[in-house]
């Protein structure tokens, strides 16, 4: 085996950040591409000293034509290594970005769940950050919008889905493939320009690297980075707040997890808070009691409540529910 400076970069990655056990199940999410293609391989390559077992799952949208040959080559492939395949095909195309991610998602989770696999793996880049940081930053989000993309995150219960790459740009991992002759499947709907993203990755970014900053994908991926560290720390400081801050209006023990409404928020305890805190207290509470994501819009208006003149009240929230002032109290009926 060729140990590349990419294989000590994802050993040490994997093991500092504690990405995975040692002798675990791996389920590797493989459509074929350079990012897919680059990960399996190192996996592979570093599975002598950690001991996983491997396996590939490849899901198939059926929005291409060649779709199902492209499902045939990642299978050979995993013939190939003497690996485990599993295909998972939609019933029907699927022809929205974020249909076919929720799809997918749940078809791998039900192929690790059937299999006994803990940890799903997908190719995610630094480039893969870049774009996403660049695309909800023009969709108008917040930091955590900002940090999308982390190393780790759960699933389901008892599954893990990891990102190993998150370090690694889209030009390392093609440089890798052709190092290795990977045979790269090229996926058409990359080049598609009806696609948000496709234009991120096609025109924006180039432009970026080229007028501004030729390491624009790492910066980006970077500054993903640190907003991930700073989001965690200002979420649990916003819980810790809302605990304090939060009473149930009536029968505090009674039923408390699953009654939403009446609840009541303390407006002295809340006024001592940053802005930044305050907000996202009142993200949370409304997370609580709505099904809808809580908009910026939405935020504010019960943040405002903090400051706000006795008897002050809101317009109905998503769902129906209206906040009050009440002395030191927000009331939310």
């Amino acid at each position: 085996m060729v140990w590349t400076p990419l294989h000590a970069k994802i050993h040490r990655t994997i093991r500092s950040r504690h990405l995975f056990e040692r002798n675990q199940r791996l389920l590797v999410a493989v459509s074929g591409g350079q990012d897919s293609l680059c990960l399996i391989k190192l996996l592979l390559d570093l599975q002598s000293k950690w001991g996983w077992y491997l396996g590939i799952a490849h899901c198939d949208h059926r929005w291409r034509s060649d779709s199902q040959a492209n499902a045939n080559h990642v299978e050979n492939l995993a013939k190939t290594w003497g690996i485990s395949f599993y295909l998972e095909t939609a019933n029907e195309p699927i022809n929205s970005e974020a249909t076919a991610r929720d799809w997918r998602y749940q078809a791998l989770s039900a192929i690790a769940q059937a299999n006994n696999y803990q940890y799903i793996v997908t190719g995610h880049t630094a480039s893969d950050r870049a774009e996403t940081l660049l695309y909800n930053l023009i969709r108008g989000t917040g930091a955590d919008g900002l940090q999308a993309l982390t190393w780790q995150r759960p699933l389901t219960t008892g599954i893990m889905l990891v990102r190993p790459l998150l370090e690694i740009t889209r030009t390392q991992t093609e440089q890798f493939c052709q190092e290795f002759k990977l045979p790269i499947w090229e996926d058409s709907t990359n080049q598609d320009l009806q696609y948000a993203r496709n234009r991120i990755r096609q025109e924006l970014i180039p432009y970026l690297r080229e007028n501004f900053n030729p390491q624009v994908e790492s910066a980006l991926a970077q500054t993903a980075e640190l907003l991930l560290a700073e989001v965690e720390y200002l979420e649990k400081a916003a819980q810790q707040l809302r605990e304090k801050a939060m009473s149930w209006g009536i029968g505090d023990e009674e039923d408390s997890l699953t009654r939403l409404l009446p609840l009541r928020l303390n407006r002295r305890v809340l006024q001592k808070a940053p802005l930044a805190l305050q907000r996202r207290v009142m993200r949370q509470v409304l997370q609580q009691i709505q099904t809808d994501a809580a908009s910026f819009e939405h935020i504010e208006k019960l943040t405002t409540l903090i400051l706000a003149p006795n008897r002050s009240q809101t317009d109905p929230f998503p769902g129906g529910a209206i906040a009050q002032v009440e002395g030191d109290w927000i009331w939310l009926k």
